[in-house]
């Protein structure tokens, strides 16, 4: 088998999850018996799916003991047999009918360990509901359109931490695209970021203020994930990374916004200690490569509303330290 699709699933119906399968089954000059999709339900609340039988491709449903997202995802990993892994969300689906087809080509042409893809996402303008569709450029944040040699992940021992479960993404993602040289990226979309109402992470405007904390959870285990791997060098750009863009966070106005303190002291608080932790690797950075960092990241943070900084990054980062 050449690819493998691996689902999470918790309280997702049959309805939520056929839109998926059925993009699947439309996929066009795809050879089925090269395709399979494997199941994990995520605890007593997952019950099992009755999907039919008339899908061209074979289904495996497993199972675990509630465990969350990150366990479910390893779960279906180690269910795996396919050359090729791919990751999906219950309530996503492929965008076009020549995704597998492209997927296919590029095993076929060389290879990779990781491919990377643009994807699109669907969403509601907040005045009038109206959909549109976004596409994403290449990026290490989320899931979506992003596929993987199997013995890559089983050899280099890349797995999802289960210890998170928000924002666990691009713990996954950033050591997939860095522990190897074989990275392919493909500019045309195939993965489509569905819109659920039930999603919290799209409804609530102040989920980024409730989870940013998870995302320097989510930094943390990286970074000593590459210490462990021997790799200082990406180490020390991660985590300069992860101090600009929590400092150029916190210039945005809805940091600002003193209705939104208690969002913001909780998470100073928890950058303190992340700080603390990794000053070491921060020191070690010359002061060139962190003007290069902190420019990318300042321009993706203005491009998302930063206003001008209220103070430099070294009088932020006293602050900070005096938190301890």
């Amino acid at each position: 088998m050449r690819l493998q699709i691996l689902i999470p699933h918790y309280r997702e119906s049959e309805e939520v999850l056929k839109p998926l399968l059925d993009s699947i089954a439309i996929q066009q000059n795809v050879d089925f018996s090269e395709v399979g999709v494997v199941i994990c339900h995520d605890g007593e609340e997952a019950r099992d799916l009755d999907l039919g039988d008339g899908y061209p491709f074979l289904i495996e449903q497993i199972r675990q003991e509630h465990r969350g997202v990150s366990a479910a995802r390893n779960s279906c990993l180690d269910h795996a047999v396919a050359d090729y892994v791919m990751f999906c969300d219950a309530d996503d689906m492929f965008f076009n009918a020549c995704g597998i087809w492209i997927l296919f080509r590029e095993m076929a042409n060389g290879g990779f360990d990781s491919l990377v893809s643009n994807f699109v996402e669907e969403s509601r303008l907040p005045n009038t509901g109206e959909v549109v569709y976004i596409n994403h450029e290449m990026d290490s944040t989320f899931v979506h359109g992003k596929v993987h040699r199997r013995d890559y992940l089983i050899e280099k021992g890349i797995r999802w931490d289960e210890r998170l479960t928000i924002h666990e993404d691009s713990y996954f993602n950033i050591q997939c695209q860095n522990l190897s040289t074989n990275v392919k990226y493909c500019q045309t979309p195939f993965y489509l970021w569905r819109w659920r109402d039930e999603s919290v992470c799209r409804h609530d405007p102040k989920y980024i203020l409730k989870t940013y904390r998870n995302m320097l959870d989510s930094n943390d285990a990286l970074i000593d994930q590459f210490l462990r791997r021997g790799v200082r060098d990406k180490a020390m750009f991660f985590t300069v990374f992860m101090i600009f863009d929590s400092y150029y966070t916190m210039n945005k106005p809805e940091w600002v916004n003193q209705d939104n303190k208690d969002y913001r002291d909780s998470t100073e608080k928890r950058f303190a200690a992340y700080f603390a932790k990794h000053k070491p690797l921060w020191d070690a950075v010359s002061s060139n490569d962190k003007m290069v960092i902190s420019n990318q990241v300042r321009a993706r943070n203005v491009m998302e509303g930063m206003q001008m900084e209220a103070v430099t990054i070294d009088g932020w980062l006293q602050h900070i330290q005096a938190m301890i």
